[in-house]
């Protein structure tokens, strides 16, 4: 059975659930669907299943209320995301347990996403104060201005592997910004988005400026959107498959876009890398969210010279991680959203291994022996013997299966990581600085982490090259986003 949504009546306990958020309101829909424990596959509750129609009255309402919130303060508006953090914090824990049960990933990690995305609300409360525009030197007819403007109602579309964080990070941005934003959440995880979605509204948002439709049928609602042309805005976090098809539904007319898509991130071990603390942040890096994230370790260079007592290394590190119910005491690694998450995963290892790879630990599905753990689960698992034919050399796993290439020299293993379509995150363990600039000065990817398995940072932008995606989020660089810009030339 796979991880899925299953259109039903009403909630667990008889009642319509009101997910919806639409001009105000919360709201239920004529049917809801199931949202499921991926580890135990129980419904763990229910969401309303948005349809067109209530596409169009929250575009309705977010055009409704944007010249108003554009006009308010930005001092103002980042009181609310401030708010809503502080308020995060307080929850934390109800939050991580309720991610936990609908994504799946362990507690730990989950409690280490919501303050996450509390510490997101903080920076973009900071940087909507910073939206600068700029005096140009006097020209022969007069001075110059340039300015900024908030780019209009936004429809955010977030992913289920992330579903706080992401979130969190495009309402931040948005809302900072002064553009009314409409949020879409992944139909495995709408719970959370409608959590952290009612601490925002708690703070007293004004109607309109912020929205919310859960949907099993993604394709219809944002399909409604996107024919619209007061839609001004789509930030995108997702498959390249589904980004750039979204791309190409614009609608006829252009609007700005934010993709962040697939990756196929690379990691490099130099001769001189410190190799405990390598195999520490390789395992880290990989393996977190049971190998689900965009930035997870998908190719992994190790210098021949080190080759053998790294891996040493690493095979003791991923021997210490522990399956099971990520609620559950000493959990590192949680099932897989799904059972076509599983299908990928399998593929890739059968194919690997009928080219002459070999499975150093792990290799197969992992069945509990506990009789209500009933979800996809992986077993951790380390390929040597690969080469770059293989499918998992060329495609994103998305899931605990890492293969490790041998390499000669840095120049190889930068060549052969930038051998791809992708450029969103890549790594390098090295201790000399010349060797590490080198490096970075060569890996076409958006986010490096060097002897850092978590690079991810509010301070930094985040997105990548290629088809990875394109725009940024975080940073200083992330508002810009959501701003347009204006040129005036004043002639006295």
């Amino acid at each position: 059975m796979s991880h899925q949504t299953v259109p039903s009546r009403s909630s667990a306990d008889g009642r319509p659930p009101a997910t919806l958020l639409v001009d105000g309101t919360w709201r239920s829909a004529d049917t809801c669907f199931d949202v499921v424990d991926p580890a135990t596959l129980e419904v763990i509750g229910r969401a309303a299943d948005a349809a067109p129609p209530d596409a169009r009255e929250a575009l309705d309402a977010a055009s409704a209320a944007f010249p108003g919130w554009r006009s308010v303060p930005a001092e103002e508006r980042a009181a609310h995301l401030r708010i809503a953090a502080g308020e995060i914090r307080n929850r934390a824990d109800h939050l991580a347990d309720l991610l936990t049960r609908e994504n799946g990933k362990p507690l730990a990690e989950a409690r280490g996403e919501v303050l996450a995305s509390a510490r997101m609300l903080d920076w973009s409360a900071e940087e909507g104060r910073r939206t600068y525009g700029r005096v140009t030197p006097p020209a022969a007819n007069g001075p110059g201005l340039v300015l900024k403007a908030p780019v209009g109602p936004t429809l955010a579309i977030t992913p289920w592997n992330f579903p706080a964080s992401m979130l969190a990070r495009k309402l931040g941005l948005a809302l900072a910004a002064g553009a009314p934003i409409i949020a879409k959440p992944a139909e495995q995880t709408p719970l959370i988005a409608a959590a952290l979605v009612h601490i925002l509204q708690e703070t007293g948002l004004p109607t309109g400026v912020l929205q919310l439709l859960t949907t099993s049928r993604p394709a219809e609602v944002v399909g409604a959107l996107l024919e619209d042309r007061r839609l001004r805005k789509l930030s995108f976090t997702g498959s390249t498959e589904v980004g750039l098809g979204l791309v190409r539904g614009t609608g006829g007319w252009l609007r700005r876009i934010s993709l962040e898509m697939g990756g196929h991130s690379p990691a490099i071990v130099c001769a001189d890398a410190d190799l405990a603390a390598a195999a520490a942040g390789v395992a880290a890096a990989k393996f977190t969210n049971a190998g689900q994230s965009c930035t997870a370790i998908n190719r992994l260079y190790v210098h021949r010279e080190v080759h053998d007592e790294f891996l040493s290394l690493l095979l003791d590190k991923v021997a210490a991680l522990k399956l099971g119910h990520g609620a559950a005491p000493g959990t590192t690694t949680g099932p897989l959203i799904d059972q076509y998450g599983l299908a990928k995963v399998e593929r890739h290892v059968r194919d690997a291994v009928a080219h002459g790879a070999r499975a150093q630990t792990g290799g197969r599905q992992w069945i509990p022996d506990r009789a209500e753990l009933k979800g996809a689960f992986y077993e951790p698992t380390i390929l040597t013997g690969v080469d770059d034919t293989m499918q998992i050399c060329r495609e994103e796993t998305f899931g605990p299966v890492l293969p490790v290439h041998v390499v000669d020299d840095d120049q190889e293993a930068v060549d052969r990581a930038n051998d791809t379509d992708y450029g969103l995150a890549a790594y390098a363990f090295a201790t000399d600085f010349r060797r590490i600039w080198k490096i970075v000065d060569g890996l076409n990817f958006g986010i490096i982490g060097i002897n850092e398995p978590a690079p991810v940072r509010p301070e930094l932008p985040f997105g990548g090259m290629k088809n990875s995606g394109q725009e940024r989020e975080g940073g200083s660089e992330g508002i810009e986003a959501y701003l347009e810009t204006k040129s005036v030339a004043f002639k006295l």
